[in-house]
């Protein structure tokens, strides 16, 4: 692991990325972060969990240089883009384009970015397998995803770059964004106010802890992918003869949202006020998770319960805001 400790990640502030880039200063990395600081959400929390790493808020210097100061590293791009609001910020503050051009003239080792298991779309096999076709995405935000994975492919083939893409199945845990569900409930749990639950609760998620995504990510960065010569490669949507893959990164334990509903109310020890709505558009009523080819190659996979991540994610939400 020693040739490969230096890295760069954006959206350091972000959910995901405060959590790896604490993974990888404890592991001794050198990291060079990069954020826009949005206000999608609440800023404060942002330069909070910044704060966790004694990181101080200055100026940043262009794109070129600051990738060009860690010149033949590895490269994650994580985009915090979760609905139809950050479609534009994307495209205006965090392109995929310019990112991973950037990669190709600064010949970075190991591009790893951000997907989701929203590119599955309709998918009705379960699990879902990074061999299924995603072709047919139901939302704006799971089509910018697929297009990512398109473009880093196309990189992978013309130039060469080992790209690796993520694709993350709801995440959930500590310091984690306002919009997501977990938080949202524990908030109107706590305040006494209504929680909405669409298709009257009856979905069903492959929720993985933070710290699991993060392992997985971890052990994933100095096994880039590599260039192969084998044409029956191509018959199948997760591979390629170029050095480019896709990867599930799920707890494979799919768990009910009452359920899930219910692990949390015994937590906090309050019951939620439930208000049933139907189903949203672009929205799918389960995820599953196949990571056999995770777990082949990093001898690892997430299985952080939700009794656990729940219990950890109520405790910091009542120590940070002070309940």
């Amino acid at each position: 692991m020693e040739d490969y400790k230096k890295i760069l990640i954006t959206g350091t502030a972000g959910f995901i990325g405060f959590h790896l880039v604490t993974k990888l200063l404890n592991e001794g990395f050198i990291v060079v972060g990069v954020d826009s600081i949005n206000k999608y959400y609440d800023v404060q929390l942002k330069y909070d969990r910044l704060k966790q790493h004694g990181i101080d808020i200055i100026g940043l210097p262009s794109g070129k240089a600051m990738i060009s100061s860690v010149n033949r590293s590895y490269y994650f791009y994580h985009a915090e883009l979760e609905n139809k609001k950050m479609i534009e910020l994307i495209f205006e503050q965090e392109k995929p384009d310019f990112v991973i051009n950037l990669a190709r003239h600064n010949e970075v080792k190991h591009l790893i970015y951000a997907s989701s298991s929203s590119v599955y779309g309709l998918n009705k096999k379960l699990p879902f397998s990074t061999d299924d076709s995603v072709d047919h995405p139901i939302s704006l935000y799971a089509a910018t995803k697929k297009s990512n994975e398109l473009m880093a492919h196309t990189y992978s083939h013309l130039f060469n770059i080992p790209t690796s893409g993520l694709r993350f199945f709801t995440v959930y845990g500590p310091w984690g964004r306002p919009d997501m569900a977990l938080f949202k409930f524990t908030k109107a749990i706590l305040a006494g106010e209504e929680i909405q639950l669409y298709n009257n609760g009856d979905m069903i998620r492959d929720f993985t802890y933070v710290a699991d995504i993060v392992e997985s990510i971890f052990r994933l960065i100095n096994k880039p992918p590599v260039v192969s010569i084998d044409k029956s490669l191509l018959s199948t949507p997760s591979t390629s003869t170029a050095p480019f893959r896709v990867f599930n990164i799920g707890n494979n334990n799919p768990v009910h949202l009452l359920e899930f509903l219910k692990e949390l109310e015994a937590e906090i020890g309050k019951e939620a006020i439930i208000s049933n709505l139907p189903m949203q558009a672009g929205d799918v009523q389960a995820t599953h998770a196949d990571v056999k080819a995770l777990i082949e190659l990093i001898g690892f996979s997430p299985s952080t319960s939700t009794k656990e991540g729940i219990s950890n994610f109520v405790a910091w939400y009542r120590s940070y805001y002070n309940i």
